[in-house]
């Protein structure tokens, strides 16, 4: 028996507005021609492109594109998440936030804040900086005032060791090396009101935490000993950053730093925290929050660690949503 040839079908737009030029007069029909050019065109073109094979239909298909998936970018995701952090009438917050295997980062606000406290980890950076190029370690009375400068925050150590970098210019120096472009250093001996942004402290942690050498200024050695002291703070400094981590400093679940200072003429509080958080499955996350204007110094912890938890879910909060879609993907 002779094969059939299948009847070709007629597309739906034809269809269409066959039915308008019926219904539609004049204007109906010239759409309708219009309709009909540009299809012929359109088979014209695919024929030119890849030729009918024998048998099968003269119509060429057009397989629909799907549009990639729209991403959202970091800032806008952690914008997002600050939305459910509560900010006190007068007081702001900046906070900036790196997935350390990703490389991912977030920040979100940019004005310049007093550093307090904090500080105190830049300046133990210039005095490292300053003994790298003097081809030696550091003293024993360096390692003292060192240690109490960060552990246990002893502001008579900052100053030393502030004088010792030789102050705000000392500290700019060796702010260049380290890739700091939003510090500026307190006048004479106020080294706690020197200005930073989130952004900077983050690009300071970056420094300190770095895996190789070729991404810091540091080297290992230096590195190494920072990372120790900021992880053996003690342990009634154990809040900021570290709460959006995993509970004890037990294998390293974070090194921090923290700052906080009541300012004298409005009685209001600077409150600051940087440092390296360990989730409970392992992830490792740089955050530096940076807030002013709290009514209290226990308001202020709040909204720093809120802050710092909002920072880290917008990259952990990513992952679970991206891992429930595939689970559920046929």
């Amino acid at each position: 028996m002779a094969s059939q040839r299948a009847p070709r079908r007629r597309s739906l737009v034809y269809v269409v507005l066959a039915s308008a030029v019926v219904m539609g007069g004049t204007g109906a029909g010239t759409a309708y021609m219009k309709a009909q050019a540009h299809a012929d065109v359109g088979r014209v073109s695919s024929a030119a492109a890849a030729p009918v094979a024998a048998g099968a239909s003269e119509e060429a298909s057009v397989e629909p594109v799907a549009d990639p998936t729209p991403t959202v970018a970091p800032d806008t995701l952690l914008s997002q998440a600050m939305k459910s952090v509560s900010v006190a009438a007068g007081a702001a917050v900046s906070v900036a936030v790196l997935d350390v295997a990703s490389g991912d980062s977030a920040t979100y606000g940019d004005g310049a804040f007093d550093t307090a406290s904090i500080v105190k980890v830049n300046i133990l950076a210039a005095l490292l900086l300053r003994a790298q190029d003097e081809d030696r370690g550091l003293t024993a009375q360096e390692k003292r005032y060192a240690t109490a400068m960060i552990e246990v925050s002893d502001n008579a150590s900052a100053s030393a060791l502030w004088t010792a970098i030789g102050k705000a210019e000392g500290l700019a120096a060796a702010n260049e090396r380290l890739g700091l472009t939003g510090a500026e250093g307190g006048s004479g001996m106020l080294w706690g009101l020197t200005q930073t942004t989130a952004a900077d402290q983050l690009t300071l942690l970056q420094q300190v935490f770095a895996e190789n050498g070729e991404a810091s200024a540091l080297s290992g050695a230096s590195r190494t000993y920072l990372q120790g002291l900021m992880g053996s703070i003690a342990v009634d400094q154990d809040w900021g950053v570290s709460a959006a981590g995993a509970t004890g400093t037990a294998g390293g679940r974070f090194a921090l730093k923290n700052g906080w200072l009541p300012r004298t003429a409005t009685g209001l509080w600077v409150i600051n925290s940087i440092g390296r958080v360990t989730t409970a499955d392992g992830r490792e996350f740089l955050v530096a929050v940076v807030s002013d204007g709290n009514a209290t110094k226990a308001k202020g912890v709040s909204l720093v660690e809120a802050a710092a938890r909002a920072a880290v879910s917008v990259f952990t909060s990513t992952d679970a949503d991206s891992d429930s879609s595939t689970d559920t993907a046929s």
